[in-house]
């Protein structure tokens, strides 16, 4: 084959030799043919497929030039239909013609040169090379940004790459997104054209409902044959890396006449920011008051905002502090810290707690609480008639028995002195 091959391309360039004598004729019967333009459609063919390639031909002369049996002499390329151009034709004077050729094109992978050949009506021949490239590759397409698990019904974007690493450009590509339990949008894409060795990123918006697959259908075209190629991204649910994460510190419970007021620090050590962050009680605590529902707002990575929330409760043991903010893309989250408010203190003051830092339900809880309007039952509290006070009329029943045991004891002597006096 490469014997044969090798013995083609000789003749191939002793033909193309030929040219310049043959056009060197042409002039001296005042007729000049050049070739104008050149068009493979597509610029590179795929192995067994079908193209087309055009030859312009164009007449310098001043008269008219006769011109017949046109032909592309190659071992890459089959010409499909040889009697196309069977009949003479006739190129005025200043004017052009062409000659479209349907072909077919053979493998190996490389670039080939082909002899456009034609006769003119005088027995002289024309002779054009043609640079023909053959070309097996596809397109590459993959996923070239997508997070490692997708939080479930959180809306997050998956970029489909296509690489396009043909010599020639394909048109038409049409890229199909679809998968079980999962919201993509859009659905679908279109990209008119993609030029030789350029890519192009193709965004999706997806919310996953379940752990499912993502599947990519790309079709496109090379000239009129179309191509096609799959890709597949495994959507596995779990939490979101990314997402803001809300640490409370330094929180601290006041009782008031009717209600309670929390106060505390709120950290955000995620990696990114927490949009309209906002924090409130959840049941059985009911908000209420001033600051049923405090906003932070915005809240970078490593930054901090303060907040305070009033809200009744009957029982202090776990107060859940709920926290809600949304994502750069809007999407909404809500996490539950259980605080444990344990010792509240009196009507004017204030008591440092911590703070669970898991979501939900089921966190550390605290000592209990007195509730609103009332207060603390501690040792060392100083309003109502609990504390030491309540042991008053005890000290002074004991003082009284020690005062009677005292005076029986001495009761000879205390008489003695009496009668003395």
């Amino acid at each position: 084959m490469k014997k044969n091959s090798a013995i083609v391309s000789t003749i191939l360039l002793l033909l193309m030799v030929s040219v310049i004598p043959v056009i060197s004729a042409a002039s001296t019967t005042s007729s000049m043919l050049y070739v104008s333009s050149v068009t493979i459609d597509p610029a590179v063919l795929y192995p067994y497929e079908q193209g087309t390639i055009s030859v312009t031909l164009g007449n310098t002369g001043n008269q008219s030039v006769g011109l017949s049996n046109p032909n592309l002499i190659s071992d890459t390329v089959d010409i499909q239909k040889k009697d196309s151009w069977n009949t003479l034709s006739y190129i005025a004077s200043g004017s052009t013609i062409t000659y479209s050729f349907l072909v077919s094109a053979n493998p190996p992978d490389s670039s080939h040169f082909s002899l456009f050949s034609i006769e003119t009506k005088d027995g002289d021949v024309f002779h054009y090379p043609i640079l023909v490239t053959v070309d097996s590759t596809d397109i590459i397409a993959s996923v070239s940004d997508a997070p490692s698990v997708f939080p479930l019904a959180i809306e997050k974007t998956v970029n489909l790459s296509i690489i396009n690493p043909r010599a020639g450009k394909i048109d038409n590509l049409f890229v199909t997104a679809y998968g079980n339990g999962i919201k993509i949008s859009p659905s679908e894409k279109y990209v008119s054209s993609l030029d030789a060795q350029r890519s192009v990123i193709v965004p999706f918006t997806v919310t996953p409902s379940q752990t499912t697959n993502l599947s990519f259908h790309i079709s496109y075209q090379s000239g009129d044959i179309d191509h096609s190629a799959d890709v597949i991204l495994p959507v596995n649910i779990g939490n979101d890396k990314t997402a803001a994460v809300p640490v409370v510190n330094n929180v601290a419970l006041t009782t008031k006449s009717s209600y309670y007021d929390v106060t505390g620090d709120i950290t955000n050590t995620g990696i990114t920011a927490a949009k309209g962050l906002t924090v409130t009680v959840g049941s059985p605590a009911q908000p209420t008051g001033t600051y049923a529902e405090y906003a932070i707002g915005s809240l970078a990575s490593d930054d901090a905002g303060s907040f305070e929330v009033t809200f009744t409760s009957q029982d202090l043991t776990s107060v859940p502090l709920v926290i809600l903010w949304k994502d750069a893309e809007g999407n909404d989250y809500r996490v539950t810290k259980n605080l444990n408010l344990g010792s509240a203190s009196g009507n004017s003051s204030a008591s440092k707690t911590s703070a669970s830092t898991s979501m939900g339900a089921g966190g550390p809880q605290g000592m209990g609480g007195a509730p609103p309007g009332m207060g603390s039952t501690s040792l060392f509290s100083s309003s109502g008639s609990s504390g030491i006070s309540s042991f008053y009329p005890v000290i002074a029943a004991g003082i009284l028995v020690v005062i009677g045991i005292v005076l029986y004891t001495k009761r000879k002597w205390l008489t003695a002195k009496f009668r003395k006096q």
